[in-house]
């Protein structure tokens, strides 16, 4: 896989050892048991996959670049370049400006730009619209899109089954980003809505059927379909793709689920059932899954409490904090500040984004065994401060120093 050049702020020696050690000696990926960090009256287990994808180190990478080769030329982001503080504010330190926030409202006007500007279009991709928008300024997109490759892999799915005369249903968020870029990108060419779960999935099942009247649908969907689109027949033949940060569970449950509906509905076999429902198979990134998969077996370990890293508005990085909530207490940090004391810890709620304060967090005992890992959009340098600021809570036996030569 391409390396690529990110700035040295967001590495981590300790950290980059201890991946480099785990895949030379893993090289097919199919160990995912955590890596122990033992300082003694503390032990750390580190999941087997956390930080910086792909899509991420490619973005960051044409996003320094670009700025370092184009001294005096004004620089714009659609929106967060990805979703974490650190590296959204270190690219406006270096003079970019946004566009847009997270959830799309206007910061900056299209029209105060100019065919001199240059324009990068961050990980998530964006909707056809703005590229047309855009184009029409005579900015270069295509030279500064950092639209992740697995991103397009969904539109271009997306594309294959339209093709076939598929209408389109789109698991994810939203209001998020790639949600938004892949619903636009989907619409183009068929008929399309958005669902965010399981529970608006049964509803959709139900207007499949005919079992709810079809002019609720366009209320209870407002703004997450297609223009034109005819809840009566569109979803007569139809394939299910995702935000690629979506938990794999919950995505593969809501296509059984409607495979299953379509298949009772028109008495369909298993080998007919794709004159109905598109076969797209799982179209997460390898990063989510990997994450996900790494977190599931971590929480096989005994543990007192888990620590899971990056930015608030991630997705990726949410759905490891709703993973690892259903098994142990659990805290969600953007940073090792959010660790104020050995006594206090500010962390973020997962579902409504506030910050909550939790007092005496590090339980009172002999040996404390903590989980830590971090969204796909986390710098790893983060992750090493929080080792460093909980391992100054203890009396530890080895210095991460040490770990260092360790696992180098």
């Amino acid at each position: 896989m391409k390396q690529f050049t990110v700035p040295n702020i967001y590495r981590s020696e300790l950290i980059s050892a201890i991946k480099n050690k785990r895949k030379s000696a893993d090289k097919l990926k199919k160990d995912f048991s955590p890596t122990l960090l033992d300082f003694g009256a503390l032990k750390i287990y580190l999941a087997r996959h956390f930080g910086f994808c792909y899509g991420v180190e490619n973005a960051i990478e044409i996003a320094f670049k670009t700025i370092e080769e184009n001294a005096g030329k004004r620089i714009f982001l659609l929106s967060e370049m990805i979703h974490n503080p650190q590296v959204n504010a270190d690219l406006k330190e270096k003079g970019i400006q946004f566009l847009q926030d997270t959830n799309g409202r206007q910061l900056i006007s299209f029209d105060k730009i100019t065919d001199n500007d240059i324009v990068l279009i961050p990980a998530f991709g964006t909707t056809i619209e703005i590229e047309d928008i855009l184009q029409a300024k005579g900015i270069q997109i295509e030279k500064y899109n950092t639209t992740c490759p697995f991103v397009e892999k969904v539109w271009n799915r997306s594309a294959q089954i339209a093709n076939k005369g598929y209408s389109i249903i789109v698991h994810g968020k939203p209001k998020h980003e790639e949600t938004r870029a892949t619903f636009s990108h989907a619409s183009l060419q068929t008929p399309s809505v958005i669902i965010n779960d399981m529970q608006e999935a049964v509803e959709v099942g139900k207007y499949i059927t005919g079992e709810k009247p079809a002019e609720l649908f366009y209320m209870e969907f407002e703004n997450r379909f297609s223009k034109g689109f005819d809840i009566s027949k569109d979803l007569q033949r139809f394939g299910v793709v995702n935000q690629t940060t979506q938990l794999a569970t919950d995505t593969q449950a809501i296509a059984e689920y409607l495979k299953q509906v379509v298949k009772n509905h028109y008495n369909l076999t298993e080998e007919n059932i794709y004159e109905r429902f598109a076969e797209t198979r799982d179209t997460l990134c390898y990063a989510t899954n990997d994450n996900q998969a790494a977190v599931t077996e971590l929480l096989n370990t005994n543990a007192d409490l888990a620590i899971v890293v990056g930015g608030y508005n991630s997705s990726n990085t949410s759905h490891l904090v709703e993973l690892c909530e259903e098994e142990l207490i659990t805290y969600f940090i953007d940073s090792a500040d959010k660790i104020i004391s050995s006594k206090e810890i500010l962390h973020s709620n997962w579902r409504t984004k506030q910050e909550n304060l939790t007092k005496d967090y590090l339980p009172s005992k002999q040996t404390v065994n903590i989980l830590i890992t971090s969204g796909a959009s986390c710098p790893d340098a983060i992750v090493e401060k929080v080792i460093r600021k909980i391992a100054g809570y203890f009396p530890v036996s080895k210095e991460i120093e040490e770990f260092k030569s360790e696992f180098i």
